[in-house]
């Protein structure tokens, strides 16, 4: 995963709860940079880094996700004292996505993406427990025509308050039931065919050894950062295990 480092804040992005906010970095591209000083703190950055990169793992469209460093001294050019306290907040390694300019939220009624993609997203959402992506707040957008997956900081709500067992890996995920493609996804038995074999135990801890060890913040069994990875881990090798209980929970709030 890429390092940049922000240059200069462009403007918030303020229909987001945590404020993210378009960056320049010193590549001279554009980012929507998640803070780590939000509300949500570094667990809500676990979550869109190791969910996002999952997504991309199963080839689901998601813009690339990168690491920023982020300078206090950018807090020294922003009128707001709400944003200076949030950059100053945030000094360090954030997370930001590929900027997609001009792309538009999507819109259920005017966009219908076919059956297999639709049924794609749903099962990978129940896998990483998305609990937001409904028809209030979709966290899709429309960019070249094609749907883009953002927004995973909600995922893995579990490890709010975790212990580190895998305790929530059998979840049947009921919540998918408000997911606004789950009226479209008929062929989610395909899904799991398909998306299933993509997921093991090295690409799990492949992937969660790109987390920072600064977003890994815990106690007890999780006070050790190489620990907490692990946990994750066997949460996912038990969750893909278990997987036919979220795929019949899907099925059945579709039926």
């Amino acid at each position: 995963m890429r390092t940049v480092a922000a240059t200069r804040y462009v403007t918030p992005l303020r229909e987001g709860g945590s404020l993210p906010a378009v960056i320049e970095a010193d590549d001279d591209g554009l980012y929507v940079l998640k803070f780590r000083g939000a509300g949500q703190g570094a667990k809500a950055l676990v979550a869109e880094l190791v969910a996002g990169e999952l997504a991309r793992a199963l080839d689901l469209p998601i813009p690339e996700i990168v690491l920023a460093e982020l300078d206090p001294e950018l807090a020294r050019t922003e009128p707001d004292p709400e944003i200076q306290d949030l950059i100053r907040a945030s000094a360090g390694l954030n997370l930001a996505l590929d900027y997609l300019p001009g792309a538009v939220n999507y819109d259920p009624v005017a966009e219908q993406p076919d059956a297999g993609l639709a049924s794609r997203v749903v099962w990978f959402d129940a896998f990483v427990s998305n609990v937001d992506r409904s028809f209030r707040n979709t966290n899709l957008l429309v960019w070249h025509r094609r749907l883009w997956l953002i927004d995973h900081g909600a995922a893995l709500y579990f490890h709010h308050g975790w212990d580190g067992t895998p305790a929530h890996a059998d979840s049947a995920f009921p919540l998918i039931k408000d997911h606004v493609l789950l009226p479209l996804a008929d062929a989610l038995v395909e899904a799991d065919a398909e998306l299933a074999p993509r997921l093991d135990r090295a690409l799990f801890e492949s992937i969660l050894a790109q987390v920072p060890e600064s977003w890994l913040d815990g106690e007890g069994a999780l006070a050790d950062p190489a620990a907490h990875r692990a946990a994750y881990v066997e949460h996912f090798v038990q969750r893909l295990a278990h997987r036919q209980r979220f795929v019949e929970e899907a099925i059945r709030a579709r039926a």
